[in-house]
């Protein structure tokens, strides 16, 4: 035998696989390829639009919770084409937006009985902007993260920008003492800012893959990465008062929430659930005008919520009585006092967004909605 073949020979030899037991291939932890991605984003656009209706259906869009300008020397005509996706990770919203120049404004009227009091985390991938609370401006650009209160009032403008926001109602944070108090309207920046960036940015890239069984741990992951980068570098001078604030609220608000519908429903019993004296109740519902005045208001909006729920059967009467309303007429004054329409208007609402929606054509792919009711169905942790 020739010494080349001989040689050819020892290297197919060396390739040959001596396989002694069956093959069970080895699953890397994580990937399960037989889950479906779940989660479908919900998606705004005015592209559709008309140039000169663009702008009119994104201060529609985001009424009540902000009111929003055009820059000075700007025309509705010459169009507002923006973009937005925002997908809930089952009780945190991580919103992808690309938006022209605009103003931006949440009032203290806003603000007084909205329920929205989350935070928000704002990460510009381009262009700049400038918001201010009283008269502390924070200039936000790429790179690093704005933290901002919904539950508080604050003004600003904005370039044209890309960015990805981050909101998550204040309870999310409550398991571990809640967010500190001077996180409000501050700018993070630093090798630590940047963990943060990385961590969403990789969250991001994947949230067309994820499926139901992996929102918790993402979830979870992510809110212990926003607490721990925000904790460490906002301080927690005031971390005990606020812990204990933001605990009490947190149970004050679930209890309500979960007895609306109860005739016993009275800042007696909550000050026994909470184990506190009236004057501390009264003390942690100033800001919202009395805790009478917010138990009313919630009320207000969950029979609200009822009533635009086209199933729902039940009589605006009946309504009125199971949110502890005495009479049908005070209680349509309340609702028409808060809402600026009456309860029956409610029920007429649904024709009115459709014919909207075919008159607008906001986008060939969402419903007509509102961000704030986005945000007001974000789940409870």
């Amino acid at each position: 035998m020739a010494a080349d073949d001989s040689k050819d020979i020892d290297q197919q030899t060396e390739f040959i696989e001596r396989r002694r037991l069956p093959r069970v291939p080895l699953i890397p932890l994580g990937e399960e390829p037989s889950q479906s991605a779940a989660l479908v984003p919900h998606r705004f656009a005015t592209d559709h639009l008309a140039a000169d209706q663009q702008f009119r259906a994104w201060q529609t869009y985001l009424a009540p919770l902000l009111d929003v300008r055009l820059p000075p020397g700007v025309g509705a005509e010459q169009g507002f084409r923006v973009r937005q996706a925002v997908w809930n990770l089952g009780g945190i919203l991580l919103v992808q937006q690309s938006a022209p120049a605009f103003s931006y404004e949440r009032s203290r009227e806003q603000v007084r009985f909205s329920p929205i009091d989350h935070w928000q985390l704002t990460i510009l991938r381009s262009g700049q902007s400038w918001t201010a609370v009283d008269d502390r401006v924070a200039e936000g650009r790429p790179g690093t993260v704005e933290i901002r209160s919904l539950g508080q009032p604050f003004r600003g403008r904005a370039t044209a920008a890309e960015s990805v926001t981050l909101i998550a109602p204040v309870d999310r944070f409550a398991p571990r003492g809640g967010l500190p108090e001077a996180s409000h309207h501050v700018v993070l920046g630093g090798q630590h800012s940047r963990l943060l960036v990385d961590f969403v940015t990789s969250v991001e890239g994947g949230l067309d893959r994820l499926t139901h069984d992996d929102l918790s741990s993402v979830r979870s992951s992510l809110l212990e990465v926003v607490f721990d980068t925000v904790s460490y570098l906002v301080g927690t001078g005031c971390e005990t008062d606020q812990a204990s604030y933001v605990g009490l609220m947190t149970r004050a608000r679930r209890f309500i929430q979960s007895h609306l519908a109860s005739e016993n429903l009275t800042p007696d019993t909550l000050s026994r659930e909470l184990a506190i004296s009236r004057t501390r109740l009264y003390e942690l519902f100033e800001s919202s005008g009395g805790v009478l005045k917010y138990i009313r208001e919630r009320r207000l909006l969950a029979a609200h919520t009822m009533l635009a729920d086209l199933s729902e059967t039940r009589k605006i009467a009946d309504v009125a009585e199971t949110f502890g309303f005495d009479s049908a007429a005070n209680f349509s004054r309340a609702f028409t006092q808060r809402f600026g329409y009456s309860p029956s208007g409610v029920r007429r609402l649904p024709l009115r967004l459709e014919a909207q929606s075919d008159a607008n054509s906001l986008s060939s792919d969402a419903p007509l909605t509102t961000f704030e009711s986005l945000l007001k169905n974000l789940e409870s942790p």
